[in-house]
């Protein structure tokens, strides 16, 4: 190879590396200690030990065996902490795929879903590569709430078969279908598998409460194991419906795939694509947070898509960056991706050595904790505040939300998504038309011919403007405003005076951004506020409170209001 070939790769591999290079080996580079593999190891057990009862109980609720849900987040967890852009996230099956792989396992079969794997971990690494991790931010915060309380309702209706201890087939996928089939039913209702259900269902609760650094799923279903072994209780058991957990490594095996329908799962495989491109960035941004890193977003979709595509070929289901148990896996220490390769080998060991015990679990058991989870997912909170936003806002949740419980998840997003985009569409014609009137010439006019607007700041004080619509394509950049800064600033000032519109992603960035601000002990001022962006906050519920924030009219208002503090706040 000639040398300027070979200089030209080496620029190119330079480029790239800050954008591919998996966070493992830029820890290992930097240096990695004992210490650092021991905190590792405690994290990565202490995982494992969260994720055991719940990768069985995802599984089961997929509509296949537990194992699968074990081999997934084995193979799955393995890779997508050896290769991926997140140092701390934990990889794995998760709640958000139940109902679309319930649904193609059921219409095409197990085959149809190891092709519906292999085709989105293809998505996701050509998204990788083409560089669009940043786009998967920009999902407007409607849609994603919409569709994750769906997604809570059917993993809550599916359900209900094991809780009730129902007599019955296959539970059909089709939300009216399955309550038909309920209701058909109703009189072999078991009040012992109920019983049972209820009390796990108190128990996850109150640990929860009380103890939450204990595993409290764990703890539950081996003590529902243990109640249904000793006294003989008359409920559905892994080994009673599925003949146990084999107890050797996963095998790698390809099973029949119907690859003459890959047109028919095209959907349903970006669709698994889609969820695990933006529950695992979702994710990073979330672990960025709680420990001050920055993940590599393009990165970490081509470990996504190499994790979907290993665990396709281990005979495994969709897998995606688990939020749960990356929190878990911070707050226990991880703090490297050493961490999630050491849970997929804890778990791998766990499967080997207590397979014979796992088939004592009562089914029962893996309800209760998935009702938890549903009830997680769920976030009602976020629901309810985003049902007090703007009109269009509202239709695309609720629309989002009906469509994913009563129909079909990925018609759901595809539609939910064209509403936002029409919404959008809309919001800047009226933008344009508002433009256009004198009265908006008259409005907070104050800076807009000053040489030198920071010369006015006084110390310890920082401003930025923001100029254009803050919508739910831009409001995710509010999160890069504090990094600029290598001391947080005593008082911030927003500067909105050129800012139209805001609508609730961009409501939902702005309270992220305020409670950074409070963090670290940084108070903010909004300046120049219209009344759409005024009124918007209010209806939101995003007022004033005198000291964290405060509103004023124009610039010259804030820094009078700056001056009040500063000497207090900055002075030390």
């Amino acid at each position: 190879m000639d040398e300027p070939v070979r200089r030209d790769l080496r620029t190119v591999l330079r480029r790239l590396r800050p954008i591919y290079e998996p966070q493992l080996f830029s820890v290992l580079r930097g240096g990695y200690a004992a210490i650092d593999l021991r905190r590792d190891l405690v994290a990565g057990l202490t995982v494992a030990i969260v994720a055991l009862p719940l990768a069985m109980a995802l599984a089961i609720a997929s509509g296949t065996t537990p194992d699968k849900g074990l081999h997934t987040a084995i193979v799955a967890g393995f890779l997508v902490s050896f290769l991926g852009g997140s140092r701390v996230q934990i990889g794995g099956p998760t709640a958000a795929f139940i109902p679309v792989v319930f649904a193609v396992i059921e219409k095409f079969g197990y085959g149809g879903l190891i092709l519906c794997t292999l085709l989105a971990g293809f998505m996701l690494i050509g998204a990788g590569v083409l560089r669009l991790g940043m786009l998967m931010k920009y999902i407007p915060q409607p849609v994603v709430t919409g569709f994750t309380a769906g997604i809570a309702v059917s993993i809550f209706s599916s359900q209900i078969k094991d809780l009730l201890g129902l007599h019955m087939d296959a539970v059909p996928a089709e939300f009216f279908a399955r309550w038909n089939a309920y209701l058909q039913h109703a009189s072999s209702f078991a009040p012992v598998t109920t019983a049972l259900a209820a009390v796990c269902l108190v128990l996850i609760v109150a640990l929860r409460r009380w103890r939450p650094a204990w595993p409290g799923f764990l703890l539950v279903v081996a003590a529902a194991a243990a109640a249904t072994s000793l006294l003989a209780l008359p409920v559905d058991t892994i080994a009673t419906r599925f003949g146990g957990i084999p107890s050797a490594l996963p095998q790698f095996e390809v099973p029949h795939i119907p690859f003459e329908r890959t047109l028919e799962l095209f959907p349903s495989a970006f669709t698994i694509a889609f969820l695990a491109g933006v529950e695992s960035l979702l994710s990073a941004v979330v672990a960025d947070g709680m420990t001050g890193g920055r993940h590599r977003s393009n990165g970490e979709l081509v470990a996504q898509g190499a994790a979907n595509i290993g665990s396709a070929l281990f005979g495994g289901l969709p897998a995606t960056g688990a939020i749960a148990r990356t929190a878990v896996n911070i707050r226990s220490g991880g703090r490297s991706p050493v961490a999630g390769m050491a849970h997929a080998l804890f778990l791998l060991l766990f499967m080997l050595a207590l397979a014979p015990l796992m088939g004592y679990v009562p089914l029962a058991a893996l309800a209760a904790v998935l009702l938890v989870v549903a009830w997680q997912m769920s976030d009602l909170e976020s629901f309810r505040h985003l049902l007090k936003g703007p009109v269009g806002d509202r239709a695309v949740l609720l629309v989002t939300f009906v469509l994913t419980v009563m129909f079909d998840l990925t018609v759901a997003i595809e539609v939910g998504l064209v509403l936002a985009a029409f919404l959008f569409m809309h919001r800047m014609s009226e933008v344009v038309e508002l433009q256009s009137e004198v009265s908006l010439l008259e409005e907070d006019r104050d800076g807009a011919d000053e040489p030198d607007q920071r010369a006015q700041l006084p110390p310890g004080v920082e401003a930025f403007q923001i100029s254009g619509p803050l919508f739910f394509a831009v409001a995710n950049r509010l999160d890069e405003v504090l990094d600029q800064f290598p001391q947080p600033p005593a008082v911030f000032i927003l500067r909105l005076r050129l800012v139209p519109l805001i609508d609730a992603s961009g409501v939902t960035a702005l309270n992220q951004f305020l409670s950074r601000c409070e963090r670290r002990g940084t108070r903010v001022i909004l300046s120049g506020l219209r009344e759409q962006p005024r009124r918007v906050l209010a209806q939101m519920h995003l007022r004033p409170d005198g000291r964290q924030l405060r509103f004023a009219d124009n610039f010259a208002a804030a820094i009078a209001l700056c001056r009040e503090d500063v000497p207090t706040d900055a002075a030390g």
